[in-house]
């Protein structure tokens, strides 16, 4: 593994000129956030409407994001499907330009038949295919399915898994326990990230950082430093802010953040609706309650 798994990452969204990808969007996007502290990005996540992309569009977008980063960032890519030929094949394309590791969101359709058996298969068949490392995306808000702690103690072993990225509920000490040495875990959201740092996550994925990744990096950097007192203060201006945005209009609300943090945002891509008059303005009132306008 040529890069480790630690820092704040943004998961990306993709911008969208009517309907269409905008891929010079995309790149200006990738110009700023390049100049912030970063340690690296999650492209074609939930964020970028990853369910909403052809193949071609995902591609573009991924060339694009690893074309525009800076040397020392790091890339994530997602590349998880229902099938485990699907998500090789499609990981391999990922890694031929040039992705750092491979996020592979947990199937979900025949979630009744997904077995801690079969998932243990499946993350393993993945990883001994790949010849860059698998960080596995537990995401049980969009999939319905919650990986357990008996996975992660078998497949954090795997010498080619190098972590995970966790939006679950109450379930990160379950995952610190189990894990292996090396596995890595990553909060995902700002709304846990002090907490999980505490635990022993190494980072964060955090929608927040879309719009704001200055304060979002500054909140990791106060906890490495044993600032706690700062890194707390920064946790709750944030967690309330993240309340606001994400937690309240989701992939909407944060393009409507990004805009306000000087990056395109722009409307999601249909059947998801754009966020309203007043999903703006509560936005904006609670990106001035942060002081970050």
């Amino acid at each position: 593994m040529t890069k480790k798994l630690s820092g704040i990452l943004a998961p990306i969204c993709t911008p969208f000129v009517n309907q269409d990808v905008s891929i010079e969007k995309v790149r200006d996007n990738m110009r700023k956030y390049r100049s912030a502290p970063l340690a690296g990005y999650f492209a074609l996540g939930s964020n970028g409407e990853n369910k909403s992309l052809t193949e071609k569009e995902k591609l573009e977008i991924l060339k694009t994001v690893v074309s525009e980063k800076a040397e020392h960032q790091m890339v994530l890519a997602g590349a998880g499907f229902e099938s485990t030929r699907q998500t090789i094949e499609f990981s391999k394309k990922v890694a031929d330009l040039g992705a750092d590791f491979v996020t592979i969101v947990t199937p979900s359709y025949f979630k009744k038949r997904l077995t801690d058996e079969t998932m243990v298969r499946y993350f393993t068949d993945v990883a001994d295919a790949l010849p860059i490392p698998v960080v596995v995306y537990n995401a049980p808000g969009f999939t319905g399915m919650t990986i357990s702690s008996g996975v992660i103690e078998k497949i954090s072993r795997h010498p080619n898994i190098a972590g995970m990225k966790d939006t679950s509920k109450g379930n990160m000490s379950s995952y610190l326990e189990a894990a292996g040495e090396e596995f890595a875990v990553l909060s995902g959201t700002v709304s846990t990230l002090f907490e999980s740092l505490a635990l022993g996550a190494v980072g964060g994925v955090v929608s927040l950082a879309n719009a704001f990744p200055e304060p979002c990096c500054q909140l990791f950097e106060k906890y490495q430093s044993g600032d706690m007192q700062g890194a707390r203060e920064l946790h709750y201006r944030l967690f309330r802010l993240n309340r606001a945005v994400s937690g309240s209009f989701g992939v909407a609300g944060v393009k409507y953040a990004m805009e306000l943090g000087g990056f395109h945002g722009g409307d999601p891509r249909l059947p998801l609706l754009p966020i309203t008059e007043e999903g703006k303005a509560s936005v904006q009132k609670a990106v001035q309650a942060a002081g970050l306008l």
